[in-house]
């Protein structure tokens, strides 16, 4: 009760600190949704007090940018609080989605490679990963943030404010997103991970024919244990080669995704 009291006091005799405070707790929870599931913010990787610190900076300034509006009547602050969250998850997971399509290259290469059982823990999930699963997720983190993607989030999230205000009740999601982009990237993820990894599986494909004719002309030679030596080690050496034509592809790939913010 004296709680209570208290603050009411406190929004009488300082408004403006009141509604800034209010408004910097509606923009806090949507970084928060975007820092939760965007990459590259939800990395493991990043200390978690980094990761708070940078949240409330940019909350800072982004309170004094926009002018912090009266809280409307008969307004739920916990139904706020909760789609501003939603929102900025909504913004990382649409990024989420272009990286996991790229991971899952990485995941087939190293099915094809016979090193299924070679698995990492990602600090970043808290599971299970492929070596080149893991290898293909850091990397297409790396040309988001080379290729600008850090700014293609930042500005999406403000110009989020202009489609979903602080204080909204009700999530517009025909203005939010564009949905069909948002099915594409969906719907596609493992065909671009096919399309990634086509170089390693057409060279795997070849190494099966040869290894096949050889086991046929000659019954005598064990085919399936050379195969465990031929496919990783050949697999890598074409990974190697065909490496930065790779990155080509998935810088192209996530810069076609860029209109969507």
């Amino acid at each position: 009760m004296e709680a209570n009291l208290f603050l009411m006091e406190f929004a009488k005799l300082f408004p403006e600190l009141n509604l800034a405070i209010g408004t910097g707790i509606m923009i806090f929870a949507r970084i928060i949704g975007v820092m939760q599931f965007c990459p590259p913010f939800n990395r493991k990787e990043i200390p978690s007090m980094i990761r708070i610190s940078f949240a409330l900076i940019l909350t800072i300034m982004l309170t004094i940018v926009f002018k912090p509006s009266i809280i409307p009547d008969n307004t739920s602050l916990i139904l706020c609080l909760v789609l501003n969250f939603t929102f900025g998850f909504v913004i990382g997971y649409i990024v989420n989605c272009i990286i996991s399509a790229i991971s899952s290259a990485g995941d087939i290469i190293n099915s094809q490679l016979g090193v299924s059982s070679a698995t990492i823990l990602d600090p970043s999930s808290g599971t299970q990963a492929s070596l080149m699963g893991n290898f293909f997720t850091i990397l297409a983190v790396l040309i988001l943030i080379s290729i600008g993607g850090i700014y293609w989030i930042l500005n999406a999230f403000i110009r989020s404010f202009e489609v979903f205000p602080i204080y909204s009740t009700s999530l517009p999601l025909e203005q939010i997103i564009n949905l069909d982009y948002l099915v594409k990237i969906t719907s596609n993820t493992f065909v671009v991970g096919m399309q990634i990894a086509a170089p390693i599986l057409l060279a795997t494909l070849g190494q099966d024919i040869i290894l096949g004719t050889i086991s046929k002309t000659a019954p005598q030679v064990n085919v399936f244990q050379m195969s465990f030596l031929f496919k990783p080690v050949m697999g890598s050496l074409i990974l190697y080669w065909v490496i930065p034509s790779l990155v080509n592809v998935i810088e192209d790939y996530i810069t076609s995704f860029g209109q969507i913010f």
